[in-house]
């Protein structure tokens, strides 16, 4: 039997290798896990979709242009749904002043055809006569309407282009009656003259304005056509007075052509000048004030309507007031500017007028 110290060494050996396995296995265990993870990255990994991580370039954003909704957008198409640069207003329609052009040369036409028969008949109650009349109201409104309808179909009408031409119309037909009138008294020759007027001051502001004519020229046109008959009668007024009498023959025919002539410079004139529908407002507003406050002064501190100086008076009144606020109203004194103003003079306002 061996000794005792012997066994005792024995079993502290024994003891010593199972604590030095289970150190051996507390310091593998990180170890292998980091293996794991090793073998674990070593793994084929897809490649990240990279069209989602890509950014395509968009247009720039603008104050004045903002981008329409797709619920508002207006379409662009090749089917005439795009008239003019302007969208249409219906399917029939093409512009806002259509109805009204349609509806100004349809009764243009129709009260055209009825006073050509109706004077040409006397106006009698016979049964050739009433067929005539209703033969001639019906074809003046049916031509009225064919034309009218075709050009607004194909050209976009706004609305002062439809408002301006029936008082173009006015002045062309009153313009041919009085210069027709110098030179017969035939009724049916002078319903015909007014009638070609009116289509040609109609036609004219539709096809040299255009659809679109802008507001400041109609009123301008419109404007010239007003004070045309105002001066007209001013001055046959002042020659009457002055003692050379005047007929109402005369009389008539100059106060249907004076609106003419007053329409046809001022058409001209927007061939240069570029006044605001404000400025031309304006300038109606005090002519016509200061013409007639200076006109019934006058004639009542000299006694009377039936002398030559209360409307030369008022003549030149209304023509100084006009282009006194013509030329001296500075629009832009209402709004001033802030910017700094440098070392060297500027001129004061820059006008239209020139």
């Amino acid at each position: 039997m061996p000794p005792v110290f012997g066994q005792g060494v024995i079993r502290v050996s024994s003891l010593t290798r199972w604590l030095s396995l289970a150190v051996v296995l507390l310091l593998a265990a990180p170890g292998a896990a980091r293996a794991q993870e090793g073998y674990a990255s070593d793994a084929p990994v897809l490649p990240p979709d990279t069209a989602s991580l890509r950014t395509e370039p968009q247009a720039p954003l603008t104050q004045d242009e903002p981008l329409p909704h797709p619920a508002t957008a207006v379409p662009q198409s090749e089917d005439g749904a795009i008239l003019d640069g302007r969208v249409r207003y219906g399917a029939f329609l093409s512009g806002p002043g259509s109805l009204t052009f349609i509806m100004h040369h349809s009764i243009m036409g129709a009260l055209g055809g009825f006073f050509v028969q109706g004077i040409g008949k006397s106006f009698s109650f016979e049964r050739s006569s009433r067929e005539a009349m209703l033969a001639g109201t019906l074809i003046g409104a049916g031509l009225g309407f064919g034309a009218s309808a075709w050009w607004q179909f194909h050209n976009w009408v706004d609305k002062p282009m439809s408002y301006f031409g029936i008082a173009n119309s006015a002045i062309g037909g009153m313009f041919a009656a009085g210069f027709m009138d110098m030179l017969t008294r035939d009724q049916s020759l002078l319903t015909w003259s007014a009638l070609i007027g009116a289509e040609l001051g109609a036609w004219l502001t539709a096809g040299l304005g255009g659809g679109q004519l802008p507001l400041d020229d109609g009123l301008l046109i419109a404007s010239g056509g007003g004070w045309g008959l105002i001066y007209g009668a001013l001055l046959l007024a002042i020659v009457h007075f002055s003692g050379s009498k005047i007929e109402g023959k005369t009389w008539v025919d100059s106060l249907l052509i004076a609106p003419g002539i007053g329409a046809t410079a001022l058409a001209l004139a927007t061939m240069k000048y570029n006044p605001t529908p404000s400025q031309i407002m304006r300038a109606n507003l005090f002519g016509a004030g200061v013409g007639a406050v200076v006109l019934a002064l006058s004639a009542l501190v000299l006694g009377g309507f039936d002398q030559p100086t209360p409307y030369v008076l008022s003549f030149l009144g209304s023509a100084g007031a006009i282009t006194t606020v013509s030329l001296l109203w500075e629009e832009a004194a209402e709004r001033p500017n802030m910017a700094l103003s440098g070392s060297r003079r500027s001129k004061a306002y820059r006008c239209v007028w020139w």
